[in-house]
């Protein structure tokens, strides 16, 4: 059988998919590359319509494409072009498969028993997103929370930056950022934001991190909008003993969470 064109109706369907009003539209997004089509198809096979692959791709990634055919997904040949017009990469790696959006609520976010929350608010840069979210599924935590106007994370170098990550945990995106904080209040969680003034000093916060907590990390550019922070209940600041003037959203997000999973497997061990 000949490989699909990008003029083949169905590839010209799934190209649409690279620009986030034509995947609201559908109620699809692409997955990339042998990771993440491995854990979505590990995880959550039932939501996946597509696989396409190039010859190349096959040879490199023929244990992926058994994994789709047993999971009874659709498989197709493509040309190299077909998989360039399919992908938003310099290098496509050739696979590519078309899954039903992730769309999570958050009242499946901050759940009973929930005891912590990565909250990244107005977060532009998708490498960073996804990286916050590869982060939480890191240290356990129980969701990722996109607040505010932050980037779709079925951007495709979000769903890249999460490493698979995006399947493993709950990932939100609600775009009231007073409608996160007053939910989370609601169910009993502490709120901390991070802050270069905060009153409270990571290396002695041991006691506070052992609470159900969920961490407000601010824009990339601008950190957190002051109104938005002073909602927190402690403002952290985390403690740089070198020259560095400060630190970029990912790293001190990975500080913090980790921070917290630490007290708080530490406190469930000794309970």
């Amino acid at each position: 059988m000949d490989p699909l064109t990008e003029r083949t109706p169905r590839v010209v369907s799934a190209v649409k998919l690279l620009r986030t009003a034509e995947r609201r539209k559908a109620g699809r997004f692409l997955v990339e590359g042998e990771n993440s089509v491995t854990e979505v198809l590990n995880g959550e096979a039932r939501s996946v319509h597509d696989l396409f692959y190039t010859e190349d791709a096959a040879e490199r990634y023929q244990h992926v494409i058994d994994l789709a055919l047993t999971a009874g997904v659709r498989v197709s040949l493509v040309t190299d072009r077909a998989a360039k017009a399919l992908s938003d990469t310099v290098t496509p790696p050739g696979l590519v498969a078309v899954c039903d959006l992730l769309d999570v609520p958050l009242s499946d976010a901050i759940r009973p028993g929930t005891r912590l929350l990565a909250v990244p608010v107005e977060v532009n840069e998708p490498g960073n997103a996804g990286t916050v979210i590869r982060i939480a599924d890191a240290v356990g935590a129980d969701a990722a929370i996109l607040a505010g106007d932050s980037v779709d994370p079925h951007n495709g170098k979000v769903v890249r930056s999460s490493a698979g990550s995006l399947f493993h945990l709950p990932v939100v995106r609600e775009r009231d950022t007073a409608v996160v904080i007053e939910q989370i209040r609601a169910a009993g969680i502490q709120i901390l934001a991070t802050a270069a003034d905060g009153e409270i000093d990571l290396d002695n916060a041991d006691e506070l991190l052992s609470k159900p907590t969920a961490w407000l990390f601010g824009n990339e550019a601008h950190g957190l909008d002051p109104a938005i922070a002073a909602q927190a209940d402690f403002r952290v600041r985390i403690p740089i003993h070198g020259r560095a003037e400060s630190l970029n959203l990912a790293t001190a997000a990975a500080i913090c969470l980790y921070a917290s999973a630490r007290v708080q497997n530490r406190t469930a061990d000794q309970g």
